[in-house]
């Protein structure tokens, strides 16, 4: 049962918009290989607006997440393709299906 997620914003540079589409799909076999990582969304919701959307178990496995392959990789390329650094909710699930 999932109890907590992660929220992400990420806004493309201008010109930028496909590279980020690229990142978000090419990090879902990262995150499949994240055992406490339930649920895993690459969303995009407007021309240059773009967000990940997870859910976990517990606290342990966001935290493994936060620390996991795909987390460094938008970090390390953050300043390439983002027009501002993401911004990170931390979120508890009140009710899922």
């Amino acid at each position: 049962m999932v109890k907590v997620g992660l929220l992400v914003r990420l806004e493309a540079k201008p010109g930028k918009e496909q590279a980020v589409a690229d990142f978000l799909c090419g990090g879902l076999p990262l995150v499949q290989e994240e055992p406490e990582t339930i649920n895993w969304y690459g969303i995009q919701m407007g021309p240059s607006t773009f967000g990940i959307f997870d859910t976990f178990p517990d606290d342990a496995g966001r935290k493994a997440h936060l620390g996991g392959k795909v987390a460094a990789a938008l970090m390390a390329n953050a300043g390439e393709l983002l027009s501002a650094a993401p911004t990170i909710e931390m979120i508890d699930i009140l009710a899922s299906k």
